[in-house]
């Protein structure tokens, strides 16, 4: 099979990195890496042949442009068949830009070495270990972890979270979230690269939505917005009152939202906190001013309104009691996390007690 460009020079600069890596060890007495395609052994794409204390060992290289778990599965695919045909004692070894620490275990567990452009490596035959860690990711891979939690992506994954277990077609998804066919593709092929999700026969299903989150917990940026601080003599059960009795949610008044602790408080509850945190839009914030009494407060508020540019957010609006309306279960862990210490106390109480999908 023809490679494109991009796949010839990952795999040059491949066998480079196994040279400089290899040639660092002491101990070596030769090392000579082949390139093999159009040869006999041509399912792979190099062969390592070394001398290590005076015993030849031979590295069979499967390299590959993506490190995400879905192609090394077909890498270590490739190399097994490929070590099906050979002697035994032939070590598998995969190399990718990047790899992430599941798919270096995922590498492990298989019995194959490891080797990626950052520097991690993993290389181990009898008598011979070597292992390298670098902290850190690449640019690129952090670009397309953001990407994927940008806003309308998020979308589909906040739709997807509430029922992980319901398989979904793209159009579906698509008509539930207000999100392009096309945008929901490309986080379909994401999250299947990624082995978050799988194909079912109703269509696309997440498989690790512990995983999904984690990885969005990690990568995770507050929603642009506009926030404003206020104070009102409302408090308590009176407070609670009024938000009942006024919609906060209806298209009509706009939309506003309780998010943050003043969200966990109604979901989980774990601390108290003096400040009542909103989201909002533009018509949502001003119903609040009015239904609520709200005054400009520089010092000493205790009602912050976030105006967001995210809508969504608010179109993912849940109603753990009547009248009372906030952010979802998993935008409530999101924004906890990112609360600080506190915060991240109250989120894990939350996923605990809200978010056991694996139950």
């Amino acid at each position: 099979m023809l490679k494109s460009n991009d796949s010839v020079n990952v795999e040059g600069q491949a066998r480079d990195a196994l040279a400089r890596v290899l040639s660092e060890v002491p101990g070596l007495d030769r090392v000579d890496i082949q390139d093999t395609r159009g040869g006999a052994d041509a399912l792979i794409d190099f062969l390592c042949r070394l001398v290590f204390q005076g015993r030849e060992q031979l590295l069979a290289g499967e390299v590959n442009s993506s490190g995400q778990p879905r192609h090394i599965q077909g890498a270590l695919f490739q190399l097994k068949r490929y070590l099906e045909t050979q002697s035994p004692g032939v070590i598998p070894l995969v190399v990718a830009p990047y790899l992430s620490e599941r798919v270096r275990d995922l590498c492990v567990d298989s019995g194959a070495s490891y080797l990626d452009l950052q520097g991690n490596a993993r290389i181990v035959f009898p008598g011979f270990f070597l292992f390298r860690e670098t902290a850190g990711k690449p640019a690129n891979e952090r670009r397309e972890m953001r990407s994927l939690f940008k806003p309308k992506s998020a979308a589909v994954l906040r739709c997807m979270l509430r029922q992980p277990a319901r398989a979904w077609r793209v159009s579906e998804l698509s008509s539930e979230t207000s999100v392009s066919l096309g945008h929901v593709s490309n986080v379909r092929t994401s999250l299947l690269d990624r082995e978050w999700a799988e194909v079912s026969e109703g269509g696309l299903r997440l498989s690790q939505p512990d995983a999904l989150l984690d990885a969005w917990r990690d990568a995770y940026e507050p929603p642009a917005a506009v926030r404003q601080e206020f104070y009102t003599t409302l408090h308590g059960a009176t407070l609670d009152d009024v938000l009942r009795a006024e919609s906060t949610a209806s298209s009509a008044s706009g939309h506003a939202i309780l998010s943050g602790f003043s969200a966990a408080r109604w979901l989980a509850p774990y601390g108290r906190t003096s400040t009542c945190s909103f989201y909002a839009d533009a018509k949502g914030a001003d119903h609040l001013r009015r239904v609520l009494g709200l005054v400009a407060a520089g010092r000493g508020s205790n009602v912050e309104i976030a105006i967001v540019e995210d809508t969504g957010l608010l179109r993912d609006a849940i109603e753990p009691a009547s009248g009372i309306h906030c952010t979802s279960v998993v935008q409530t862990y999101l924004d906890l996390c990112a609360s600080g210490e506190r915060g991240q106390e109250a989120a894990e109480h939350l996923r605990r007690e809200r978010l056991r999908w694996q139950d």
